[in-house]
């Protein structure tokens, strides 16, 4: 059964990508009951039809840390993205200026900040964890800035990584990785040609500028494992608060009270996220943590949401619940690992055509009308 473009490309990706690949974008954490309800719940949020409301103009374009969005939508930060398609996030980042949105570029990325920056005409966004290796936070800071990236999203959910079972299993990690993950490359050749053999150098791009050499997916889990940091508190965000030009948006907020600190300490923006569902299990979906957290700061800060969204109905539903933008994740990497650019304008094209039909039922002209208006009562 069909269900959304995001789901045809899903499985797409799953029938061309390597397991221990396909896994580890698809996966969760522990038993992966967060990752379910993130779509479940908003899934489950009803609209209120409205007729015959003359909906003959209608507008989708927003702004956003001051810049012009063709849509309340821009792509969210997903390591190992050029691991999807031959430089995946030169690809993503194309497809999403073509758009008129913006693309998120993650610490552990395979293409570093200069080759992705320089292969489009709009800014990037830049992601980044408070590592322990501060000298090397300073150092991407420092590229990003001088790539022109002016919107920094500082992700705070993961002083550890999560217990993400999927990739002992599918060959990400745990034993004989290695000689799996080969084994796998061999029995997907469409993949092992197009991104094996001419995708290379398959290294996290950021981290080997600053090391001076490759740091390959064998080093991947163990460098990240080493150099989160667990003593992660709101001083360790001062510095690059001063240090950073442009806007700071703090990513891995679940509860309103970690929001209003989030103001507090300054922040232009915040997403509320549970990283899709990839750290810890059984905290609330963004769908039910977001109402609350609106009504504690709306007025006071810009929200983006992400974990869940797959169509253009579920950007609705969340500017509806109090999101200002979205970030998409799961969706853009599966249209990536199946068709490449094209696969993810191509869903951008579809998502924009069910924000126009939701919009045009709902009643909702601009983004600005797009709130609690619309939403049936007693919900979340």
């Amino acid at each position: 059964m069909i269900i959304s473009a995001s789901t045809d490309y899903r499985d797409a990706a799953q029938a061309k990508l390597p397991p221990f690949l396909f896994h580890y974008i698809d996966g969760g954490a522990y038993a992966e009951h967060t990752l379910k309800r993130n779509t479940a719940d908003l899934s489950n949020i009803e609209l209120r039809q409205r007729v015959l409301k003359d909906m003959s103009e209608l507008s989708l374009e927003t702004r956003l840390f001051g810049e012009k969005m063709s849509m309340p939508v821009a792509l969210g930060p997903v390591g190992l993205t050029g691991m999807y398609a031959r430089r995946g996030e030169v690809q993503a980042a194309r497809a999403a200026a073509k758009k008129g949105i913006s693309f998120t570029l993650s610490t552990v990325s395979v293409c570093p900040i200069e080759e992705v920056a320089s292969a489009i005409d709009r800014p990037i966004w830049f992601q980044l964890y408070v590592l322990k290796d501060r000298g090397f936070m300073r150092n991407v800071l420092e590229r990003a800035q001088a790539a022109g990236v002016k919107n920094l999203v500082f992700t705070v959910d993961m002083p550890v990584p999560g217990a993400r079972y999927r990739d002992a299993h599918s060959g990400m990690s745990g034993p004989y990785a290695a000689m799996r993950r080969i084994l796998q490359t061999i029995t997907h050749p469409q993949w092992a040609w197009d991104v094996g053999l001419w995708g290379k150098p398959h290294d996290l791009g950021n981290i080997s500028v600053y090391r001076g050499k490759p740091t390959k997916l064998e080093d991947y889990i163990g460098w990240l494992g080493s150099n989160f940091d667990p003593s992660i508190s709101w001083k360790d965000l001062e510095w690059i608060r001063d240090f950073w030009e442009g806007p700071m948006i703090i990513k891995g907020i679940l509860d309103p009270e970690d929001a209003k600190d989030a103001v507090r300490f300054g922040a232009d923006g915040i997403v509320i996220s549970n990283h899709g569902g990839r750290q810890l299990d059984g905290v609330l979906s963004t769908t039910r943590a977001l109402p609350a957290i609106a009504d504690a700061v709306k007025n006071d800060i810009t929200i983006l949401t992400d974990s869940g969204i797959r169509t253009g109905l579920d950007v609705v539903r969340m500017l509806a619940l109090g999101a200002d933008s979205v970030l998409l994740g799961r969706a853009f990497a599966y249209a990536l690992a199946a068709a490449g650019e094209a696969g993810v304008s191509n869903l951008l094209d579809l998502i924009e055509k069910e924000m126009r039909v939701a919009m045009t039922l709902t009643g909702a002209r601009s983004i600005s009308e797009v709130n609690s208006d619309l939403l049936v009562h007693n919900q979340v």
